[in-house]
């Protein structure tokens, strides 16, 4: 089973060059015949190329290090020695290269989109990230009129080596965020091809899942978190290892089961924990989705629901019966465009959110 991986550890190197040769001819009827030595080849480079079917980091796993092939030394008869066969790296779009000491960012393979949607070109010839180093010269190019038969030759320059960490932040326009089994997953798999585990208990979700969603003729990517619970931030459940998969998002959609006894609490507590991950994504523009309307307990808390939340935008959705889906499409096209033309600034979060919750039977207290 190949599991999701969205961070490695790598080594790579360049190759070193060729070292360059001593060599005279030595032809019948041809006395001293002079230097003759070729150049040595130039060691491989080390290539980053994005791959857009790739979706993880799982082979970094299996293969950490990375060296390029080092040129051959140069021959006789003025022949030069082959050059090293560069070592190539693939990775998903989202990919971010970073120094594994320094952590400083090396290269962001984030892919760019146009306003039709469509990715634009982006470094599809790769990213040369460490040249190989050059092959030496042959004796033939120290032959002076003072010294013509020379009897040395430069060696090849060496190669260079890096530690890396190598991370992937996945590509997506809106994300979902919810609980488990808040019908993240169904929502997935009615907009989208993407056929996520779906089942009537928690933690169905393991990794996250990427879906296209397409409206009016634009590509919107759509990406299922795993479930979050309280006291993620401390490792509790899946934790929060898979949020960075959301910090480049248009837009984010909160999912609350409202059949769930605990839907009062529900937003709240996943903000709580969005804020101890990363304080950006809870600036994110938001949408707050009450799921599972098809329920009759759902209907009865979805007045309460909208009131309790008033600032936010609130809609009211069911998968099974299809209530509110096709509105909802438009929503995530209108986020996500006025997104990109700048026109959806971040939003400042409530601050009673955070503030401690007394329950009533009415539902939200003040």
């Amino acid at each position: 089973m190949i599991k999701f991986a969205d961070e490695a550890i790598i080594t790579v190197a360049s190759g070193k060059g060729g070292g360059g040769c001593v060599a005279f001819r030595r032809e019948k009827y041809i006395p001293l015949g002079g230097p003759a030595g070729g150049d040595g080849g130039r060691g491989g480079d080390v290539v980053f190329v994005l791959k857009r079917n790739l979706r993880t980091l799982a082979y970094l796993r299996y293969r950490q290090v990375f060296k390029a092939q080092n040129g051959q030394p140069g021959m006789g008869k003025n022949m030069h020695g082959r050059d090293g066969e560069d070592v190539v790296i693939e990775v998903p779009p989202g990919t971010i290269v970073r120094d594994a000491d320094t952590d400083e960012i090396l290269k962001d393979f984030s892919v760019r989109r146009g306003r039709d949607g469509k990715p634009a070109s982006q470094d599809e010839e790769g990213w040369v990230f460490l040249r190989g180093g050059k092959g030496g010269w042959g004796n033939t190019h120290f032959k002076t009129s003072v010294n013509q038969a020379p009897r040395f030759a430069q060696p090849g320059q060496p190669g260079q080596e890096r530690r890396l960490k190598v991370e992937l932040s996945l590509i997506a326009d809106i994300g979902l965020v919810g609980f488990p089994n808040a019908g993240k997953s169904s929502l997935l798999d009615h907009f989208t091809n993407a056929r996520p585990k779906i089942a009537p208990y928690p933690f169905t979700t393991k990794i996250p899942n990427l879906g296209v969603l397409t409206v009016n003729e634009r590509d919107i990517i759509l990406a299922d978190i795993p479930g979050i619970i309280e006291g993620a931030h401390e490792g509790a459940g899946l934790g929060l290892q898979f949020l960075k998969h959301i910090a480049r998002t248009a837009c984010l959609a909160f999912l609350v089961d409202l059949s769930d006894e605990n839907w009062r609490t529900a937003f709240p507590t996943l903000l709580r924990e969005l804020e101890l991950f990363s304080p950006e994504l809870t600036r994110k523009p938001r949408i707050l989705l009450g799921t599972k309307m098809d329920l009759p307990e759902a209907q009865e808390h979805f007045a309460q629901f909208k009131a309790a939340f008033s600032e936010e935008t609130v809609y009211g959705i069911s998968v099974f019966s299809g209530l509110g889906l096709d509105a909802l499409k438009q929503v995530f096209f209108e986020k996500v465009v006025g997104y990109e033309a700048g026109e959806d600034k971040k939003e400042s979060m409530p601050e009673r959110l955070f503030d401690e919750i007394e329950l009533d039977d009415e539902g939200l207290g003040e």
